[in-house]
């Protein structure tokens, strides 16, 4: 991702703002990497295989879609979480990780019918701080979402989202970010802040969940994922970098 002097690159914004050092994520981090002040260029490819331009990627259980059954949605999900996590020269971007497919298999269970939480009436516009309000499960928010981003790229460029310019998405998701695109039973505020959450889990949850393909994201911050133990080296005061373990390589 290119950038001059008024832009931010993602290498300074990891850098700058601890998430590189494996510190808790929060806030407005859209604001860092698609939305106010980041210069972007073009859109990225991969949408098709769902590789990105990273090139191939590692082979993953279960990889398949479970939630959307329409590809062209599916596509504009794609689209929209690489740019708020795109490819650069740290390493793969969302496509990349395969937080497409982590999001869509997390839509078909419990998170995406909020099956664990309480979701009844009464409905009020929340303030920013009480969290979850809507009366849609998030399945339904994200399924409206991608809809309505599509729809606002046809009235806006009269091409479908993930026919659009890198900017141009930007665009898009920023009016989402700045609540300016309506939605039913929900906020497109809220719509995309569920969007950049849910990229990220994707993107760093264990690769057992579909997403965080070959652990790459774990590796662009040296995180050692799931080590059986560290008895060898808790008394080292160096710096031990590990190769990064799933949970699926742990023995029974």
């Amino acid at each position: 991702m290119s950038v001059d002097k008024k832009g931010l690159s993602r290498r300074d914004f990891l850098k700058t703002t601890g998430i590189a050092t494996g510190a808790l994520v929060g806030g407005g981090l859209i604001g860092g990497l698609v939305g106010y002040n980041v210069n972007k260029e073009d859109k990225v490819a991969g949408t098709g295989d769902h590789k990105g331009t990273g090139g191939e990627q590692a082979a993953v259980s279960n990889r398949g879609l479970m939630f959307f059954t329409n590809m062209a949605e599916f596509s504009v999900l794609s689209q929209a979480v690489e740019r708020i996590f795109p490819e650069d020269d740290l390493g793969p971007g969302a496509i990349g990780l395969g937080v497409p497919y982590f999001i869509d298999n997390q839509l078909a269970g419990n998170y995406g019918s909020n099956a664990k939480e309480y979701m009844q009436g009464p409905f009020p516009a929340g303030e920013a701080t009480q969290g979850y309000q809507s009366r849609l499960t998030r399945a339904e928010i994200f399924k409206q979402g991608v809809v309505r981003m599509e729809e606002e790229a046809k009235t806006r460029f009269d091409k479908g989202f993930a026919d659009l310019e890198g900017g141009q998405m930007d665009e898009i998701i920023t009016a989402f970010q700045k609540n300016e695109v309506d939605m039913k039973g929900v906020s497109s505020e809220f719509f995309f802040k569920l969007l950049r959450q849910a990229t990220l889990e994707g993107a760093y949850a264990d690769p057992i969940y579909n997403g965080n393909v070959n652990m790459d994201a774990w590796r662009m911050k040296e995180f050692p994922g799931n080590q059986m133990t560290y008895i060898a080296e808790i008394e080292n005061e160096k710096f031990v970098k590990y190769e990064p373990l799933s949970l699926s390589s742990m023995e029974h």
